[in-house]
């Protein structure tokens, strides 16, 4: 039920203007998302899944490649053009430790430095310093040198000029954020000797002194990264007859426990036998490689590192998110695989009752309208064919399409028409039960068809003195679009099932508009249908649960309602949907703290409904955005085995619940596009809620466009309502 609302021509260029803007809605929901995306994308780009090249170029020739560096020392520079090659004096030895910073093994090492007063040269890959700029710093602040790794490890032989550039920026950028600094070092992935270097490598090395960097490799290797053990580590490690050395070892790639416990004895030994440790620079008598990052270079610096840290804690979050959300879909899956099985066991045996005699009493139904002109012959017409005695009340809320003379030129027995002002949904309700002759009353929409048994079967459960209201079984009529089959798995999954589970929980948190019935002592003694809310469905079942009173399901009470047929015209009804299960929750939310049912109620089925109907809705797309990343940049194939068993998992839940509703299999071909794009369209319309609400906003009611396409089905019919347009069913 809507308000009428009048327009005026002068207001046609505002309007224009709101629908204009009406995209403006989306704009939120998609930056977050798009949000998410990027701060995971980055954290894979420093973890090396995204980028990352593995490839490692097999040994080539070694004719374009000067002799007097293949004979030459550890250190090449190029810087002008013309090769030069550098060794280290006698005694003179130059501790290299590639790969990190590695959170675990960087510090031990620097540890086991300083405690023995040795420096020490740290080949760095960009991703590394990124994700542990305080080690880099420490290091700066220690006295040791930095060279440059690349930024993701790749074999440079194999990379353009442009990607070479952008390695070696992105490595500066780490380091410039991380400790303030640039270098001047550089050491080729995968590279080893000087003698190692051919004719693939070798032009790599000219264009990198040309880029101003001198090339560090290695003239003894520890080959640590084996894990030959403690003794043949040192034994690799240790220079021939006093040579001076450049010693490759690794803080990172693995467990460098050996590496660790080899220093210890490494160290002390060389000392003995006259070896300094120091920096390339201090060994060679050079100036320092370091240059210190000021203005621009070192603020972009230091936001990437702050971005880089934002990406790493966001990623955190979204992985406990989808953790959460991965149990509480399983839950819910859980627990409605079993309840709504105990609930059909229990209502379905044989000789099932809800109470010593059936209730044959005659019933109000009250059918509040609002614009329903459409739709609205059709449900009087579905409710002449009662088996159950009613009388029947249509309220109209004020109707500017003649809604209510449809119904008097109907001119059928036990139909009262009673007119109102425009008021709203809750006020039309009021009204007609202030207007009902009787003490048990059925409330439907004026878009909603009966089967002949409905009534009957909704009321049986007011058997049990103890039950104050009961949830009936909606049903998608238009289920013949995408939409609505969408909408129909929708409702018989989500919406049938879980009102199962709730029922044997005793926390039913919503009666739908479309099909229940209700006390008139219990509606009375919660004040009736209120306004508060823009869900006065939701609000009631609370109110009544903290009133003392069972609502139960009644699985055999069908109602065909017109669901919405276009995505704008969904949007609007699962925005107010969310919004005023939200303003019902907040308005119920001392059920909490109460004693007795109303405590109960708050402590079960106000955190059951949070859950599942609100946290777990909104974190959702967190499935969504680690499945495109995993199909894009992770392990596709495990990725889609993954959500494949998400799928299956739903699948089995929606078979389960087709079959306990009776319903053919049919539409579930439609499951998988329903979780790929209907659940984002839920996202949205739910964070576009919770906007609202934190927000403080109000929304209104909003009046769907019907087309009275579910027609009254005809006697004895249990399943498929006829759709038959507007013409009604004699």
């Amino acid at each position: 039920m809507a308000p009428r609302t009048r327009r005026r021509p002068g207001h046609a260029a505002r309007d224009g203007s709101r629908r204009r803007r009406l995209p403006m809605r989306l704009l939120l929901p998609v930056l977050v998302l798009v949000a998410l995306m990027a701060m995971l994308m980055l954290r894979g780009f420093v973890h090396s899944e995204i980028l990352a090249d593995h490839r490692v170029q097999p040994p080539a020739a070694k004719d374009k490649v000067p002799q007097e560096i293949l004979k030459g020392g550890p250190v090449i520079d190029t810087r002008t053009g013309r090769a030069e090659s550098l060794s280290l004096p006698d005694h003179r030895l130059v501790l290299t430790f590639d790969d990190g910073p590695d959170p675990e093994w960087t510090p031990k090492v620097l540890d086991v430095l300083k405690k023995h007063d040795a420096h020490a040269v740290f080949f760095v890959t960009g991703t590394m310093a990124s994700r542990y700029p305080e080690l880099v710093k420490r290091m700066v602040d220690e006295g040791h040198e930095i060279g440059l790794h690349t930024f993701n490890h790749p074999d440079l032989s194999y990379q353009s000029k442009k990607r070479i550039d952008w390695e070696l920026s992105q490595n500066q950028l780490a380091l410039a954020g991380a400790a303030g600094i640039r270098s001047s070092l550089f050491r080729p992935p995968y590279s080893s000797f000087a003698y190692a270097m051919d004719n693939k490598s070798w032009p790599v090395t000219e264009y990198i002194g040309s880029r101003g960097y001198i090339t560090v490799v290695n003239n003894t290797d520890s080959e640590d990264w084996r894990k030959p053990g403690v003794d043949e580590i040192i034994r690799r490690a240790t220079p021939k007859d006093g040579a001076g050395a450049i010693v490759l070892m690794h803080d990172s790639g693995g467990d460098r426990r050996q590496t660790v416990e080899a220093l210890e004895i490494f160290l002390p030994q060389l000392d003995e036998q006259g070896y300094k440790f120091q920096n390339l620079t201090e060994a060679l008598n050079a100036p320092s490689a370091h240059s210190q990052v000021t203005g621009l270079e070192l603020w972009k610096g230091k936001a990437w590192i702050v971005l880089v840290k934002a990406s790493e804690n966001i990623t955190d979050v979204l992985v406990v998110g989808l953790a959460a959300i991965g149990v509480l879909v399983f839950a819910r899956f859980g627990l409605m695989l079993l309840l709504s099985g105990l609930h059909a066991r229990r209502t379905r045996r044989r000789g099932f009752r809800w109470g010593p005699r059936p209730i044959t009493e005659p019933v109000s139904v009250l059918v509040p309208a609002y614009n329903e002109a459409k739709c609205i012959e059709n449900t009087v017409r579905s409710l002449t064919q009662s088996d159950h005695p009613i009388e029947v009340i249509v309220i109209d809320d004020g109707s500017s399409d003649g809604t209510a003379r449809i119904v008097e030129a109907m001119n059928l027995p036990n139909v009262r028409v009673v007119r109102q002002l425009n008021a709203g949904k809750p006020a039309a309700l009021n009204r007609g039960v202030a207007n009902a002759r009787y003490d048990l009353i059925v409330m439907m929409d004026g878009d909603t068809v009966f089967e002949p048994s409905t009534v009957r079967e909704l009321v049986q459960p007011f058997a049990d003195p103890g039950v104050g209201a009961v949830a009936g079984n909606a049903k998608v009529g238009n289920k013949d679009t995408l939409i609505g089959a969408w909408q129909h798995i929708e409702y018989v999954m989500g919406f049938n099932l879980d009102r199962r589970m709730y029922d044997v929980l005793r926390c039913m948190p919503t009666i739908p508009g479309a099909v229940g019935a209700f006390r008139r002592s219990a509606l009375e003694r919660v004040g009736g249908m209120s306004d508060d809310t823009l869900a006065e469905d939701t609000d009631i079942t609370m109110a009544l649960h903290r009133d003392g009173w069972r609502v139960v399901y009644a699985e055999n009470a069908r109602a065909w309602t017109e669901a919405p047929e276009t995505v704008q015209q969904l949007w609007s009804q699962r925005y107010r949907w969310s919004y005023g299960t939200m303003q019902a929750i907040w308005k119920h939310r001392r059920a909490l703290v109460d004693k007795g049912p109303s405590g109960r109620f708050g402590r079960v089925g106000l955190p059951l409904v949070s859950l599942f109907m609100i946290i777990a809705p909104l974190l959702a797309p967190l499935i969504d955005v680690f499945l495109i990343y995993g199909l894009v940049f992770g392990p596709t194939q495990k990725t889609i085995v993954a959500w494949l068993g998400v799928l299956a998992i739903q699948a089995v839940c929606a078979a389960y619940a087709f079959r306990l509703d009776r319903e053919r299999m049919t539409h579930l071909i439609s499951l998988p596009l329903q979780q790929i794009l209907y659940r984002q369209l839920m996202y949205v319309v739910l964070l576009q809620s919770w906007i609202t609400a934190l927000t403080g906003g109000r929304l209104r009611w909003q009046k769907l466009r019907r087309t009275g396409v579910v027609g009254a089905p005809p006697p004895g019919a249990v399943q498929q309502p006829a759709a038959m347009g507007s013409r009604p069913v004699g």
